[in-house]
């Protein structure tokens, strides 16, 4: 391990403590940091999906209340009262959990393929795009929001599940869009994303395994590197969850996802011209 990767695995550890939190995709935009300092595309977008497990157990510390709550009430879930009181919120982390994976796996086979067959520059261009569309959709969840709902139901443990699943594309952001979903079903912001931020937890671990299961071990990393990073991003992302909540409340951060997406496919029609 030299100093250079001890570098860049501090930095990609703050840059996915920070954007995780953030409707615009820190898979994306770690991604994209990972091709600049050379990293392939095809290692960039396993490494990005691995990395959220530092941020995972930022998550699963910050919201240990919420789970300990939801543990309790497992073993005594039942069908005929899953959406009622504690048992809605094991209802919807089951399912909507579930149908991530129904959506994601596949897309995820796919978007390695595909990245694997892109040049550094169109690849940063590609998720450029997809940040794009973060921005419309969050921009319009943002203007249609109007209601005060708080508890999942079982339309939307599907809904919040599979649009989950769409954002195993880098680019598409998690956290935007089951938050943008959730809004466009009527809750009000907090328990938007304190539900997608709970959903993240299982939707990380397993994207982890997944990532792990395909490349063979860790991807493209050494396991020191991968440690600092990890470590990095649960700290960072403690440390940031809470006030980044607040933020995510006052700024508009379609605004951002056109920014960050506009100068990404700007940088890579550069990348592409130079290599």
């Amino acid at each position: 391990m030299t100093d250079t990767d001890l570098l860049v695995a501090v930095l990609a550890g703050i840059v996915q403590g920070v954007v995780e939190w953030l409707p615009v995709s820190s898979q994306g935009n770690l991604a994209l940091f990972l091709t600049f300092v050379g990293t392939e595309p095809e290692a960039a977008l396993q490494l990005a999906l691995f990395l959220q497990v530092g941020t995972t157990l930022s998550a699963a510390t910050y919201y240990r209340g919420e789970i300990l709550t939801a543990l309790r009430a497992a073993p005594g879930w039942r069908p005929a009262t899953a959406y009622e009181g504690d048992s809605a919120l094991v209802s919807y982390l089951v399912l909507a959990s579930a149908m991530t994976g129904l959506v994601g796996i596949p897309l995820y086979v796919f978007a390695v393929d595909l990245a694997s067959r892109l040049t550094g520059g169109v690849f940063i261009a590609a998720i450029g795009v997809l940040l794009l569309v973060t921005g419309v959709l969050t921009y319009v969840s943002e203007s249609v929001s109007m209601g005060g709902r708080r508890d999942p139901t079982l339309v939307d443990s599907l809904l919040v599940g599979a649009a989950q699943g769409l954002a195993i594309l880098p680019g598409i952001s998690r956290s935007g869009m089951t938050a943008s979903t959730l809004l466009f079903r009527s809750y009000d912001p907090p328990s938007a994303f304190r539900l997608s931020f709970l959903l993240s937890i299982p939707a990380s671990l397993g994207a982890a395994v997944l990532t792990l299961l395909d490349a063979g071990g860790l991807p493209g990393i050494d396991p020191t590197p991968a440690a600092v990073a990890l470590g990095v991003s649960a700290v960072v992302g403690y440390a940031t969850i809470d006030a980044l909540m607040r933020v995510v409340e006052r700024v508009p951060f379609w605004a951002v996802c056109f920014g960050l997406g506009a100068l990404a496919i700007v940088g890579g029609g550069v990348v592409s011209l130079v290599v």
